[in-house]
């Protein structure tokens, strides 16, 4: 029996769990879990050593919220200095790795069940091929996987912070637009294909097509607020695009689209034919729409390559826990 410590840490909270494996290609069983806030702490170390009391597992994973260089993270976030080796003599577990939070998914995909995924686009996955994760939340987060005989390594990647690339007229008047409002030099592909993206897509409508009578011109006034609160913009176009708002539906199908288009990008990049995982928040709350001919479409659509894309499955994944549990498949490998 195996007993690992995984974490999921983020600059507002970390979430803690305590995993059992009967063996080693076994189901994960959680046995407890709890949410902190990450600022009530001074470190990783001590709020680890408070969860666990007594209990000592095998090895521990901790997802991080930045970049992780030689064993070594500095969350974005967060004053957290977080190194492995340290938290290994702090905890007394002797094998304790830190993964990019996004890049942690990889090693969950092998393990996934039926609840926790819901199809996009059917296709047949090659298993010798590179996998490609990535997900719109606040930002966007991108990661490879590549098979190897020991399981998948995760690669991590930078790719959302590529220059946003113009599809066409309108495209180019958005990319300009946030430019300026945002006193940019240039655009990352973040900037508009994420959550907060949305949300930029629903400004720049209402800034040249809206009547200021319009129902998101308030929210998206204190979205930008700092300190605003429940100001949640993208989450309002989504309500009101399914209430068949013109304005909303409009944007949320232009963002849809940039998406899709984006995910053909990168698979292209990596030659993912071992398939495509949606993440981030907005593959549980935006699923129908992400299931929709519009996303699909805009993923094929590359030219010459478009058949190459055809037989790569999309699948998304509605788990809200998936970083956590991602970290505790990680941490059973170290023990293998």
């Amino acid at each position: 029996m195996t007993t690992v410590l995984a974490g999921d840490i983020g600059g507002t909270k970390t979430l803690l769990g305590l995993y059992r494996s009967e063996g080693k290609g076994g189901p994960l069983t959680c046995i407890r879990s709890e949410l902190y806030r990450s600022a009530d702490w001074p470190d990783l170390a001590p709020m680890a050593s408070e969860f666990l009391g007594g209990d000592r597992p095998d090895a521990a994973c901790f997802a991080v919220a930045g970049p992780v260089r030689h064993g070594k993270a500095q969350l974005t976030n967060l004053t957290w200095s977080l190194d492995q080796d340290e938290l290994a003599t702090a905890t007394g577990i002797a094998q304790v790795e830190l993964v990019n939070d996004f890049a942690v998914l990889i090693y969950g995909l092998p393990h996934l069940c039926a609840p926790q995924v819901a199809a996009i686009k059917p296709g047949q996955a090659d298993p010798s091929g590179p996998l490609l994760v990535i997900g719109a939340g606040t930002g966007l987060g991108v990661a490879y996987g590549i098979p190897t005989p020991s399981g998948l390594v995760a690669m991590a990647s930078e790719g959302a912070h590529a220059e946003f690339a113009a599809h066409s007229q309108a495209d180019w008047e958005l990319r300009q637009w946030l430019a300026s409002d945002l006193g940019l030099d240039r655009v990352s592909t973040e900037r508009v294909v994420s959550g907060t993206g949305l949300g930029h897509g629903a400004r720049f409508l209402l800034a040249h097509e809206a009547s200021d009578s319009h129902p998101l011109h308030g929210v998206a006034e204190d979205w930008l607020r700092p300190g605003a609160g429940d100001a949640d913009l993208p989450a309002e176009v989504a309500r009101l695009a399914a209430a068949q708002d013109p304005l909303a539906i409009k944007a949320l199908d232009r963002w849809l689209g940039l998406y899709g288009s984006v995910c053909g990008d990168l698979a292209l990049a990596g030659l993912c034919t071992g398939g495509i995982w949606l993440a981030g928040g907005t593959a549980s709350k935006l699923l129908p729409q992400l299931q929709s001919a519009r996303f699909v479409d805009a993923f094929l659509r590359k030219g010459r390559l478009g058949a190459v894309l055809e037989p790569i499955p999309i699948t998304a994944i509605t788990d809200s826990a998936i970083g956590q549990f991602s970290a505790a498949c990680r941490a059973r490998m170290l023990t293998a």
